[in-house]
């Protein structure tokens, strides 16, 4: 959601401030799950390896990258391969993005990724983006425990061959629709182009729900490391709202629409209140108007 707020900045005030807050990265290279258990971890880069062995353990080997995000019970895995994509007859999946949760066992049978990741302990939710996959915990269990095995039902799944999504042709959220006025697509059109990317760079979506013209209400729906995240309403504030306000006039405000979970999410309030203050802080600097 940080990039979200910088890129706001810079459209809203036309002016360039600092990169702003750098996630750390990490990068790791393992084998499936099933070649762990048959062979020894050595044996990867010994040099007295057979050349059959050598081509399958490239071709089932995955260079895995994890980027730390906002919410710090998310975490966004780069598999460096295509996570949503089209299907072998050339029909398009989900091409903004896919989540769902644990409970949700019809959504989940639509993905065999997914299906995957929830057989983790300890995964609450999954985002399947473009390039990306951001998986969500519940706050007891620690990414040290999980993370492994989290890297190991990746590889598996690509090693199936299955798609990330079943292909169904669906309507998106964000798809201008012959009775959509005016107002409504252009905010169709600045989620989809303006917002959406820069949330999706920490690993979350933004979805558009509705817009009531009576009260110039934009209604929106967070998934991924969104969903949660101790700085997602001050983005949502600070970040969307204006940036839908300043563009389109008719907007009076953004309000988020929650999905029911089946765990509340506790947030430390004066760890979100230093947050807010940083966020806040920065805006000013860069300015756009901040009401508190």
């Amino acid at each position: 959601m940080r990039s979200l707020l910088l890129r706001s900045s810079r459209l809203l005030a036309n002016r360039s401030i600092g990169k702003g807050l750098k996630f750390n990265s990490r990068s790791i290279s393992l084998l499936s799950s099933s070649q762990v258990a048959s062979s020894p971890k050595s044996s990867f880069f010994s040099n007295n390896v057979g050349t059959n062995s050598t081509t399958t353990l490239q071709k089932r080997t995955m260079f895995i990258q994890t980027v730390e995000t906002p919410n710090p019970e998310s975490l966004k895995f780069l598999p460096g391969k295509p996570v949503l994509t089209t299907d072998v007859n050339g029909d398009a999946a989900e091409a903004s993005g896919f989540y769902v949760t644990k409970p949700d066992k019809q959504e989940t049978a639509r993905s065999p990724l997914a299906k995957k990741l929830f057989e983790v302990e300890g995964v609450k939710a999954v985002y399947l983006g473009p390039d990306f996959i951001t998986v969500t915990k519940y706050a007891e269990h620690h990414w040290s425990h999980i993370r492994t095995f989290i890297f190991s039902a990746i590889m598996d799944h690509y090693s199936s061959g299955k798609p990330a999504l079943s292909s169904t042709p669906e309507i998106t959220d964000t798809t201008i629709l012959e009775d959509d006025d005016e107002i409504v697509a252009m905010i169709k059109e600045l989620l989809e182009s303006r917002i959406r990317p820069a949330v999706q760079e920490d690993g979350g979506d933004i979805r558009y729900v509705g817009f009531d013209e009576e009260s110039g209400m934009v209604q929106v729906q967070l998934a991924g490391s969104c969903v949660g995240c101790p700085s997602s309403s001050v983005t949502l504030k600070n970040g969307v709202e204006n940036m839908l306000m300043h563009y389109i006039p008719e907007v009076t405000g953004v309000e988020a629409i929650e999905e029911e979970s089946d765990e509340e999410v506790k947030v430390d309030v004066t760890e979100d209140q230093k947050k807010a203050k940083s966020y806040e802080e920065r805006l000013r600097a860069a300015g756009i108007p901040f009401s508190d």
